[in-house]
């Protein structure tokens, strides 16, 4: 009765209006709600690829010696950059039919064909350390022989790691190495 009365003498009363304030309220609540699990909800979908299902991001390497990096997921964008290294760790930031969007270890990003990448793991050793090195042991122990030196930068294909250590390998050095000073290994990733 009071509703009807307050639509007619545009007034309304305490009871009243207690009772739009907290319809108010409600509907604020709901449209926060709304606005802050949506964008959860999405981002935890994103967590795979819509194309191949696989985790989002991820590394792979480059397959090719000559790789357009493009400005989007076509054949029509201009290429930005052209990556001249096969096996260069590069992650997945995204998916879009047959084009995925990576990163490189610089953080250079753009699109390029899926059928260029390989799910070959491999790693550079400690890109944000120039000019430093890194010992290589014959076994995954602190203290282990040292099997080779390898400076920042350098390459190596990637055969296992158990969240601590990785076996890397190149030409004429084989051995373990901190997964820590890696690109191109989520710490704790562990995969034989």
């Amino acid at each position: 009765m009071t509703d009807i009365y307050a639509q007619k003498t545009g007034r309304i009363d305490r009871k009243s209006c207690k009772r739009l304030t907290n319809r108010a309220h409600r509907i604020v609540a709901m449209a926060v709600s709304a606005l802050i699990f949506a964008p959860l909800s999405a981002w935890a979908q994103a967590q795979t690829g819509q194309s191949t299902g696989l985790p989002i991001p991820r590394y792979v390497s480059l397959k090719s010696d000559r790789v357009n990096l493009r400005e989007g997921p076509s054949k029509d964008h201009r290429t930005s950059w052209v990556f001249q290294r096969a096996g260069l760790p590069v992650e997945i930031t995204a998916e879009f039919d047959n084009w995925r969007r990576i990163r490189d270890a610089e953080g250079t990003e753009g699109w390029v064909l899926q059928s260029l990448l390989s799910g070959k793991r491999t790693a550079l050793v400690a890109p944000w350390k120039r000019g430093e090195v890194f010992p290589i042991f014959a076994k995954p122990i602190e203290g282990a022989s040292v099997a080779a030196k390898l400076q920042s930068g350098v390459q190596g294909g990637i055969r296992k790691c158990d969240g601590t250590w990785c076996r890397i390998s190149g030409e004429g050095y084989d051995g373990f190495i901190q997964q820590s000073v890696l690109w191109g290994v989520y710490p704790g990733d562990k995969f034989d």
